[in-house]
């Protein structure tokens, strides 16, 4: 096959339609599901570094425990009964005592990577939940995010450089130390001066690695995560029905604001009764302004109407002896850009300053500079 022959669709970052970053929404559902970005580097990089770090901290102690378990069995074989009596007993003693410390701080840096990932404690059985479906795997699909994709093209290569550099630091390390390895030749019978020679060399090597290892889990990290963040990736419908859960439908609430205002419209006689001014054009448009220093820094919007319902505006204002002044300009904007109950914009603060200026009674309660 050439490279001619290669769909490029399978290096494709995403899926068609596919083009909208994931809401936070959509991200914590994703976390409460347990899927979140994750590397599997960084877990082994931090139970690999811990685990050789312990045994560094407890070398010492571990290889005495081990001088005394080859004691006692090499004891017991001349006398002609190592598997008699209490043997089986005494070697899962020692070999619970040797391994218990390093795996226990083994899991937990486990575990401490995974909370340094999911940023937090998170606890999830999905992950484990049987999935039936995935018994008989689709091979192409498989293929395709694994090898033929940007993702499986950087695990390939972040294998091949770790054995890369993994000989070729074993192979400094080495020949670094060949003077000890020389001199263990010339050890006559001192097993235990030979042997530490070889662990000094072997941890030098295991450090290196497990260094190696959680260095190159930083980046690979950040490849996981963009590779989560593309699988996430929503379409602009599943955007709109999100919205639509999150804030209810549009429809819906222009429904609600309908009824609110009607609501409200109801209510003219007696919110025009209590207003402090009635601004007009003066014909098409009346809007009545009621201004209350307790609860607003500004007048709100109490009634307004146009044609019919604006001289019925003016009408109830005369009823109730409520001023009517005319400013065309005012009046319309008011109409157009200020729902019923809402406070006056700041860009109409001005003129509206002007006209409660005029308003003896208001001169001193209203705050100009609201």
């Amino acid at each position: 096959m050439s490279f001619e022959d290669i769909d490029l669709q399978w290096f494709a970052a995403e899926e068609e339609g596919r083009t909208e970053e994931p809401s936070d929404l959509k991200l914590e559902k994703a976390r409460k599901e347990g899927r979140v970005a994750k590397s599997q580097e960084v877990n082994g990089g931090f139970v690999f570094l811990f685990s050789v770090l312990t045994l560094l901290l407890l070398g010492k102690w571990l290889l005495r425990n081990f001088e005394e378990i080859l004691i006692f069995f090499f004891t017991r074989s001349a006398q002609g009964n190592a598997v008699s009596g209490n043997s089986a007993a005494v070697f899962f003693d020692y070999f619970l005592k040797m391994v218990l410390p390093v795996a226990f701080v083994a899991l937990l840096a486990g575990v401490v990577g995974n909370i340094i990932q999911n940023r937090g404690w998170m606890f999830s059985l999905k992950p484990i939940t049987p999935n039936f479906s995935k018994i008989l795997p689709h091979f192409g699909e498989y293929f395709k995010k694994t090898i033929f994709s940007k993702q499986g093209a950087f695990n390939i290569v972040k294998s091949l450089a770790k054995v890369a550099i993994l000989v070729f630091a074993a192979f400094a390390i080495i020949r670094s130390n060949m003077g000890d390895l020389l001199f263990i030749i010339h050890q006559n019978g001192n097993i235990l001066g030979a042997f530490g020679k070889i662990a000094s060399i072997a941890f030098k090597l295991l450090f290196f690695a497990a260094i190696f290892f959680l260095v190159i889990s930083i980046p690979d990290y950040f490849v996981q995560r963009s590779a989560f963040i593309d699988s996430l990736k929503m379409t602009k419908q599943e955007v709109k029905e999100e919205f639509k859960e999150m804030e209810g439908d549009p429809e819906v609430k222009g429904r609600i604001k309908q009824a609110q205002r009607q609501l409200l419209a109801s209510n003219i006689p007696r919110a025009v009764a209590e207003s402090d001014v009635v601004v007009t054009n003066p014909t098409h448009f009346a809007v009545a302004l009621k201004y209350d220093a307790a609860a607003n820094d500004a007048p709100v919007v109490n009634a307004k109407g146009e044609d019919f319902m604006a001289q019925r505006i003016k009408e109830i204002a005369r009823e109730n002896d409520v001023p009517i002044v005319e400013n065309r300009p005012l009046a319309r904007s008011l109409y157009a850009d200020v729902e019923l109950g809402a406070i006056i914009p700041n860009k109409y603060i001005n003129a509206v300053v002007i006209l409660y200026t005029h308003l003896e009674k208001f001169r001193k309660g209203f705050k100009s500079g609201a």
